[in-house]
């Protein structure tokens, strides 16, 4: 796929937490491919991105190594006893 490293790059760069990854990320594909294909390559993101949180939202299983990764901010939060069945 041409310009797939690009794509890739763009959509990783938007889940690290990197503000200047992101930045970059966004002027290349803007430079390579166009405003309009910056704007489809975001909402393609912004998407996937919220189809996985609806998941987690409704109590879909978690992925052990988002378990572990996620712990102590469940805990905090209290979040584990919205998953037990009433």
């Amino acid at each position: 796929m041409p310009q797939a490293a690009l794509l890739l790059e763009f959509a990783e760069s938007m889940h690290d937490g990197d503000p200047t990854r992101r930045a970059r990320a966004r002027v290349a594909v803007h430079g390579a491919l166009g405003a309009s294909a910056l704007v489809d390559a975001a909402a393609i993101v912004a998407s996937f991105s919220a189809v996985v949180k609806i998941a987690d939202g409704t109590g879909i299983p978690l992925e052990e190594a988002k378990a572990h990764a996620t712990a102590d901010l469940r805990a905090a939060l209290g979040l584990d006893r919205l998953n037990r069945d009433p």
